[in-house]
């Protein structure tokens, strides 16, 4: 099964199945099941949070709700640069949970197939859990995401508050 990538802007035609967005973290490219999500907008405004890891870039007002905002590229191996224009926030949901996470740009959609090979880990601790595979391309691997591993990030946040 061959992998095809779509610019976001070409119409997908019927005979064209897509199973995942294409996004950029930081220096990779990684995929996210369109099954996972919700939907893709401009960043809004983030609230950050004192005291929580890195990775959690901070709360947004989302269509009316409380948004968490993940920015991984720490985590994935890339730098905190500050977001250009082309930075997306990808909302996943997941068991009832949505969260966005901050991505560099969205290049379109690829289909995963049985061509899904083992990701190398050369991530350190929790990053390396988050890849769940990668899918072979002639200009280079796409690593797919693991949006349950993911969510599970939040159990490493911290837990109530401290009295003082």
């Amino acid at each position: 099964m061959k992998v095809t990538t779509l610019p976001l802007d070409e119409p997908t035609r019927a005979d064209t199945a897509a199973d995942a967005i294409v996004a950029r973290v930081g220096a990779g490219r990684f995929a996210i099941e369109l099954a996972l999500v919700a939907e893709v907008g401009r960043v809004p405004e983030i609230t950050r949070i004192p005291g929580v890891p890195g990775w959690l870039a901070g709360l947004a007002n989302w269509r009316g709700r409380i948004l968490p905002v993940l920015d991984l590229r720490t985590l994935l191996g890339g730098d905190s640069a500050p977001l250009t224009t082309t930075a997306r926030i990808v909302v996943l949901a997941a068991d009832g949970t949505n969260v966005g996470l901050l991505v560099d740009v969205v290049d379109g959609t690829t289909t995963i197939g049985a061509e899904l090979a083992p990701f190398p880990t050369a991530l350190p601790g929790a990053a390396g859990e988050l890849i769940s595979g990668q899918v072979p391309r002639e200009d280079g691997p796409i690593a797919l995401l693991d949006v349950a591993a993911v969510m599970r990030l939040r159990e490493a946040l911290p837990r109530g508050r401290r009295r003082v």
